[in-house]
């Protein structure tokens, strides 16, 4: 699970450079080796100002040889959860699961329960886009104000390994300017939506978090 805070509304002019992150790649037990391990959890302003921008990145470190072959998990339920009252609670979700080829995105809307349990929004449909191909020109799908996208991407997170091994051990007192991206050449199954603020709640300040959830 991934959190994040960003800033709705007006301020977030003069914070529009403003991106939160977080990553893992592959260090959580319980989805190690998995399809529904999250790597990264991107939560921005829009290049419409007027919208947010949720990204959920998983299955890590995919080769370009194992790319072609790699595809969501129809099992698992990515679920951008949206806390809009401080408590950390979600009070809204935007939940995206893959079947035959594509990707369906309920929401955003209130959830039926809150917590590690969710069920899918099939009240609130909201979209669907065809699951892009590795190689082939991102396929991106609107309905509603809303913009979609799933599919293979070139991972974005930059971090050095060994150069963090070495500060880690001892041997190294800072990082290196620019360093070595451990992850160059490496992709990510992306999924990303495209919302209006006013379908959140359009001012203020929202805390944000994705989980991925197996189906039971």
């Amino acid at each position: 699970m991934k959190k994040s805070k960003i800033f709705l509304g007006i301020a977030i002019v003069a914070v529009a450079g403003f991106i939160a992150i977080a990553a893992d790649h592959i260090d959580a037990p319980a989805v190690q080796g998995g399809t529904n391990d999250i790597t990264d959890f991107y939560a921005f302003q829009g290049e419409d100002t007027n919208n947010l921008v949720f990204v959920a990145n998983t299955q890590g470190l995919l080769s370009p040889s194992a790319t072609g072959s790699a595809s969501f998990d129809e099992n698992t339920l990515i679920e951008f959860n949206i806390d809009t009252t401080g408590d950390n609670v979600e009070d809204l979700v935007i939940q995206a699961t893959a079947r035959d080829g594509k990707m369906y995105f309920f929401g955003p809307a209130a959830p039926s329960s809150t917590g590690l349990s969710s069920s899918i929004l099939t009240a609130s449909p909201q979209g669907v886009v065809d699951i892009t191909s590795y190689g082939s020109p991102a396929t991106i799908s609107t309905n509603g104000g809303m913009r979609f996208f799933a599919g293979p991407r070139d991972d974005p997170f930059f971090m050095d390994f060994a150069q963090y091994s070495a500060i880690v051990g001892g041997t190294a007192t800072a990082f290196n300017n620019p360093g070595d991206d451990t992850f160059a050449g490496t992709n990510v199954m992306s999924v990303v939506v495209e919302v209006p603020k006013s379908m959140i709640g359009g001012t203020g300040t929202i805390n944000t978090w994705v989980e991925t959830k197996r189906k039971q």
